[in-house]
């Protein structure tokens, strides 16, 4: 399954869009319409990236927008960027989203005791390849960590492409003892999760600079550090899977109007179920109505600037 894009609006600029499209050339949602799995036999996702790594646009799912597209956050009238914190320029992963997922606001998670973020569920790619914004990728679950931004629960899972050449090294085959009970587990040779020990063991250091990075990227703008969940501590694959299941259901209470949509919107190209689902014309018309692809504005200089912290 294959997925294209179509740029609206002068990049670096309020008005700039990226929309979807399906292999057919419609245009579709990221958030509804594009399935959440590529492989379910085999628990391989598809992810929407949104900031590749190493770059610093807040671009995001425009989840109260017709059709979703990608759009830069704004923050006080202006482009939002993530700032620099020393060691890390930028996201320091494909950072993206887990499409038909839904953290919702009015379900309070029984672990960590949040309501959802009212997004999509997010995912850090930790593969090599560099991708691109709008670029739909697939992805191998290999556990999660749980942040709480702002007082909710926002899951961070952690991936790898399923398509990376090293991909199949993160098995997670360990010698295990599962224990009974809600997303528990005792392992018996690694002080990590088994698939989480493969992270630690194939990308040194990964796991350290994912928490530092969530814990401090807000403190240049002037905010407290976040705060996690189990102590900071990352849950293993089978939890995250668990979660990111959880939240498929909670999208699909949304888009078939169980559960109240509030501000976001639900329109969808697709979900023939849904009562949000429109036309090829409409959506098309939406896509029309937006500004014309331009020249890219500069990035402001100030996105270069390096912060750092006294840990």
């Amino acid at each position: 399954m294959s997925f294209g894009t179509e740029e609206r609006g002068p990049p670096n600029t309020q008005d700039y869009r990226i929309f979807f499209k399906d292999a057919a050339g419609r245009y579709i949602s990221p958030f509804h319409d594009i399935p959440i799995f590529a492989d379910e036999a085999q628990n391989i996702f598809h992810a929407v990236v949104e900031v590749p790594r190493w770059t610093n646009a807040k671009m995001e799912i425009a989840t109260k927008d017709a059709l979703n597209p990608l759009k830069q956050d704004v923050k006080n009238g202006k482009l939002r960027y993530v700032a620099n914190v020393f060691p890390h320029k930028g996201y320091i992963w494909n950072y993206g989203a887990i499409p038909q997922t839904w953290e919702d606001p009015h379900h309070r998670d029984a672990d960590t005791g949040r309501c959802g973020d009212d997004d999509p569920i997010d995912v850090c790619d930790i593969g090599d390849k560099v991708c691109t914004p709008g670029e739909v990728i697939r992805v191998k679950v290999l556990g999660t960590l749980a942040l709480i931004d702002e007082g909710e629960t926002d899951w961070k899972v952690i991936a790898i492409n399923a398509d990376d050449p090293e991909a199949g090294r993160f098995d997670g085959r360990r010698d295990r003892r599962m224990s009974a009970g809600r997303r528990t587990a005792t392992f018996v040779r690694s002080a990590l999760p088994a698939d989480l020990d493969d992270v630690r063991r194939l990308k040194p250091g990964y796991l350290e600079a994912t928490f530092d990075w969530f814990k401090r990227y807000k403190v240049p703008d002037g905010k407290a550090e976040n705060q996690f969940a189990f102590d900071g501590q990352f849950r293993d694959k089978d939890f995250a899977l668990e979660t990111v299941k959880s939240t498929h259901q909670f999208w699909k209470a949304l888009i078939s109007r169980e559960t109240a949509a509030g501000e976001l919107s639900c329109m969808n190209t697709s979900v023939s179920e849904s009562r949000f689902c429109c036309s090829a014309e409409d959506a098309a018309a939406v896509v029309e109505s937006a500004c014309a692809f331009g020249a890219a504005e500069p990035i402001p200089t100030s996105v270069d600037k390096w912060f750092y912290y006294d840990k």
